[in-house]
């Protein structure tokens, strides 16, 4: 299907040149455009190379060190006419998987109402970096910080859903959309290697250690059988969603209204003791089922200019089946809201600044986050935890040799677990041809979000040619 995808639209471009000549340098970009026909097809990307190196490797010896897939890219086609426009992005890699499809869609315009179908990323909401309302696409968990170290968007980590999605403008600003994901899909998490949570290691055969004097301690063996859901591709998980955006005065309003599941897995556990010689059990077995909780969210955004000021802000309500705050196997309800601005502050220095904040609600009813705690049935997903979770995310920017040089740093500061990720990068941009130098270091203590990868420091260089 790739393949008579790319010759499609080949060939069509070759079609439009042969009879409506080159449309390079036009208004809608270098493509092949039919003038005044009023149908244009345009192809653009980009070729990079790059690599990520981590430090820990490097102490190890050269035997250690792997670079991962050097070569990366992107081409994307558009075919536009008055009444319709068909995409086709395709991401490029040295992979198993030469070429995959990042998104493909179809929108109609019947006027001001437009609908699209197909394979896309959306982003709802005002904030810059992952807001509580950006609730459509799932993330590749494994690929934000490298990602993150050297570029402003984060699009490139977003995961693409089939969906439908249809939107009508009225008034002079204020447009009402809706979309409908047929099916599911979460977040992608690493179950092993150095970008894996350390959550994962809870879902691993294990032993434990029972101590019973005056006899000797007796370890045993912990068998954990992980079972994931088999309908994630069906109408059972559809998710939907209708939002609002209007200007008023200066200020740019949303509300939104989602029904979907979290993309963050949650986990029911049973545990069963074989004993051979009671009292002593001689294994325990752990029956581990992942679920993805259903919830209901409402949500309001405010984008506006300030004294200079670029403000934005948003504020969820996530509203899980857990109302009474006491299953474990479902996360609580909860309060999200992220507060932003970006301002050029002193010296051609540019701040763009970003705090993200939950707050579970009925806190008090969680049961325990050891995996112990399954025995008598008392495992609660968010055992533990504090009772909010804050993110701060800063960036700084100055740019030098009339803006070909940025010199920039992107630090992520978690309050709660008092760890941080500190990405400093040199990037240097001439037309169309990017280099860039980044580091990416992590702090704090093994069991916080960030900490838990202070072994992943790295170092990445990027050379990218856009087209």
């Amino acid at each position: 299907m790739i393949k008579k995808a790319i010759l499609f639209f080949l060939v069509t471009a070759s079609l439009s040149a042969q009879d409506f000549g080159f449309g390079f340098g036009d208004e809608d970009g270098a493509g092949f455009s039919g003038a005044g026909s009023g149908f244009g097809v345009s192809i653009n990307g980009e070729i990079s190379a790059s690599m990520a190196g981590y430090m820990e490797d490097f102490y190890e010896g050269a035997d250690h060190i792997e670079f991962g897939d050097i070569f990366s890219g992107s081409l994307n086609f558009s075919a536009k006419a008055a009444a319709a426009e068909g995409v086709i992005n395709l991401n490029l890699n040295a992979a198993e998987t030469p070429v995959s499809i990042d998104e493909a869609y179809l929108r109609a315009y019947f006027g001001d109402f437009e609908i699209t179908a197909g394979l896309r990323k959306l982003t709802w909401g005002k904030a810059d970096s992952f807001g509580p309302l950006d609730v459509i696409n799932p993330l590749d968990s494994s690929a934000v910080f490298t990602e993150m170290a050297d570029n402003d968007s984060l699009l490139g980590v977003k995961i693409a859903r089939p969906l439908i999605h249809a939107a009508l403008r009225f008034g002079q600003s204020s447009k009402i959309e809706g979309v409908f994901v047929p099916w599911f899909e979460p977040h992608r998490i690493a179950t092993e290697g150095r970008w894996a949570p350390a959550q994962m290691g809870m879902l691993k055969d294990t032993t434990v250690t029972i101590s019973m004097p005056p006899m000797p301690p007796l370890e045993i063996p912990v068998n954990v059988n992980l079972k994931e859901p088999d309908d994630i591709t069906t109408l059972n998980y559809a998710q939907a969603g209708l939002r609002f955006t209007t200007t008023i005065g200066g200020a740019d309003i949303g509300a939104q209204y989602y029904y979907g599941r979290l993309p963050q897995p949650s986990v029911s556990i049973k545990a069963n003791i074989n004993s051979v010689s009671p009292p002593l059990p001689s294994s325990v077995d752990v029956n581990v089922l992942t679920l993805y909780n259903p919830y209901h969210q409402i949500g309001l955004d405010y984008a506006q200019v300030l004294f200079g000021f670029n403000i934005r802000a948003e504020l969820a309500a996530n509203i899980t089946e857990d109302l009474e705050g006491d299953d474990g196997s479902i996360y609580n309800p909860s309060i999200a809201w992220s507060f932003g601005f970006d301002r050029d502050v002193f010296l051609g220095i540019n701040l763009n600044l970003q705090i993200n904040e939950s707050i579970r609600l009925m806190h008090d009813k969680l049961g325990s986050g050891d995996m112990t705690s399954a025995v008598n049935g008392n495992f609660d997903i968010e055992g533990g935890s504090s009772l909010t979770a804050t993110r701060l995310t800063a960036t700084v920017t100055r740019r030098f040799l009339r803006d070909q040089l940025e010199l920039r740093a992107a630090v992520v500061w978690g309050i709660e677990d008092n760890d941080c990720a500190i990405m400093p990068a040199l990037i240097w941009t001439k037309d169309e041809l990017r280099a860039a130098l980044s580091f990416g270091f992590f702090a704090g203590e093994k069991e916080g979000q960030l900490g838990q990868y202070r072994d992943n420091n790295f170092i990445k260089v990027s050379l990218t040619y856009m087209f």
